[in-house]
């Protein structure tokens, strides 16, 4: 069985997708290095020259069609921090436990002091 076969309108599509993706990322790129200091968020690495191309825009909310004039939804992170915290969001997608930009809060499964004050008045 052969594979199908791609039309030529779908050899035009993809390209011209590709160059407006790209010219969308170039556009919001830009404001934020003119918005914000060339330094990571995350480990506070600074940047510049060559070295700029690593450093990259982050959408705090994972919306990549989500880009306000004012930047808020922006933060430059650096090439492997950038990656981590992808990282770390698809483990906790994968688990369930966090939704894009939301915080955990942190809640204890027990209180190991739960008797302390028994224990101590027992000393007296």
């Amino acid at each position: 069985m052969t594979p199908p076969t791609k039309t030529d309108s779908q050899d035009r599509m993809l390209p011209a997708a590709q160059r407006e993706r790209e010219q969308r990322a170039q556009s919001y790129r830009e404001k934020a290095l003119k918005m914000y200091p060339w330094i990571c968020a995350a480990c506070g690495r600074e940047f510049g020259g060559k070295k700029l191309r690593d450093l990259t825009v982050h959408h705090k909310d994972h919306d990549h069609e989500n880009n306000p004039p004012d930047g808020s939804n922006w933060e430059l992170l650096c090439i492997y921090c950038h990656d981590n915290e992808h990282d770390r969001q698809s483990v906790a997608d994968a688990y369930g436990t966090l939704k894009p930009g939301a915080r955990q809060e942190k809640t204890a499964t027990s209180n190991p002091f739960a008797a302390l004050g028994t224990l101590l008045q027992e000393k007296k």
